[in-house]
Parts: structure tokens; sequence; C-alpha cells
């Protein structure tokens, strides 16, 4: 359904949080497809979607769903935006339909790549480590984010913000990517991407303070990078 309607123009286009925060007919059309998939295989299971599909669960399991990361890419064209559906702490699925590639993982028994198992390598110095990031939609907190970022940048390889965070993770679970971090996301938008990343053998941890945030590398990197987030951040956040 998406890709039938990608690269066309887009229908019902509103806003959220603020004016750049936008939603539309493909984000809702597809958490309803979603939804109705889950509630018929799945109808004691709960549900949380970032378009506002709630469900209380009978079982005990929740179901989070972000139907369509990166929505801002996708209305104009961007070709990056994916589809992210998580048993919370269980499994995760995150589908790249423009390449037609299905990240998926399950806890305890790896993470693939269409299929294909998927395991970190050894990662590289920080200094020559490629690093996603992504900004927020508020102006003061993207202002706060660049400041960040304009501490960060001189000690990397090079920075990457293509807006999916759920992509940026599984392109780190695919070693296209050393490193990711990133503050002020809902937890859809990282629930199964963070298991992909994990399952493939990256250490995922929150970020203090606020807003909440994650970052992810190779574990013999992660702590290096957390040290440049904390002094870039010093005073920041």
């Amino acid at each position: 359904m998406l890709v039938a309607r990608f690269g066309r123009a887009a229908r019902d286009v509103d806003v959220k949080s603020s004016l750049t925060d936008m939603v539309s007919a493909a984000d809702r059309d597809a958490e309803a497809l979603i939804r109705q998939g889950l509630c018929e295989a799945r109808p004691e299971d709960g549900l949380v979607g970032e378009e506002g599909s709630r469900r209380e669960s009978v079982s005990g399991r929740d179901w989070i769903v972000d139907p369509l990361d990166g929505t801002t890419n996708f209305l104009y064209g961007f070709p990056q935006w994916a589809v992210s559906i998580a048993l919370e702490r269980e499994l995760g699925v995150v589908y790249d339909a423009v390449r037609d590639e299905l990240f998926a993982a399950s806890r305890g028994e790896g993470a693939t790549l269409n299929g294909s198992p998927l395991r970190l390598a050894a990662p590289p110095p920080l200094s020559t480590a490629l690093i996603a990031t992504g900004f927020g939609y508020d102006a003061e907190r993207r202002d706060k984010q660049g400041q960040v970022l304009g501490r960060v940048l001189p000690r990397i390889r090079d920075v990457r913000r293509a807006g999916a965070a759920a992509l940026d993770l599984c392109w780190l679970a695919a070693g296209r990517l050393d490193g990711y971090y990133e503050r002020g996301l809902g937890a859809w938008d990282w629930a199964a991407a963070r298991i992909v990343a994990e399952e493939a053998g990256a250490a995922v941890v929150d970020l203090d303070s606020d807003p909440h945030g994650l970052a992810a590398a190779h574990p013999a990197l992660l702590p290096e990078l957390l040290d440049l987030l904390r002094e870039a951040e010093a005073g920041v956040f």
C-alpha cells in the first residue's frame, strides 16, 4: 500500500507536535492495516501505535507499531522510510519497502536481513567512525542538537542524518554505520530496531536526562561514543 502511494501527491497531510511534524493518510491507513492484522492474529495482545491505536493487553504482551517511520521522507519522495513492528522486548521487524529489505530479530535468536544473519564486525576507532543521528521537530530542541553535533563532528569520520531512526539502527546492525545517537523520539521509533541492533551484537543504552535518548554502537566503541556525547552535551542537555 505504501509503495503504491510513494512518489504521488499525498492526501490529508496534517501536523502533530509542530509545523514540521507531519502526518498523512498514508500513516493512518498503514496503521489501520497493521492493527487489523494483529487484532485478527493476536486478539488477546495489547497494541500501541504511533498514530493513536491503543488496545489493552489481556495476554501481558504488547505490540508497538510505527506504521511509517520517516514520514517527512515519504512525503518528499526521499527513499528512506520503513514500517516498524515490535512485540515488546521479544521480537522486531523493520521493513524497508523501497529496497525490499526485511530486518528481523527475536530475542536470543540473532538478527537477519532478508534471512541472512547479521553480526557486527570489529569497529574502527571513534575518530574514523561513521555516526548517525537525528533531530527533533521543535525548533529549540533542534538548536540544542545542532550545538551538540557541532562538538561531535570534529571527533568522528562524518555524520549521517537520513531521517528514519528505525533504519539508522538497522543499518548499524548491517555494518553500514558504526554508531548512532538521538534524543526525543517515541518508543515506536526504536522498539523493533533496538532488538535488531542488539541481536546483531550492538550495545544499546538509554541516554539520561530530558529528552530521553538512545546511543548504540559495537560494545568496544560505545564507551568512547558515550564519553564524547557527555562532553558534547555538557551545558546543553
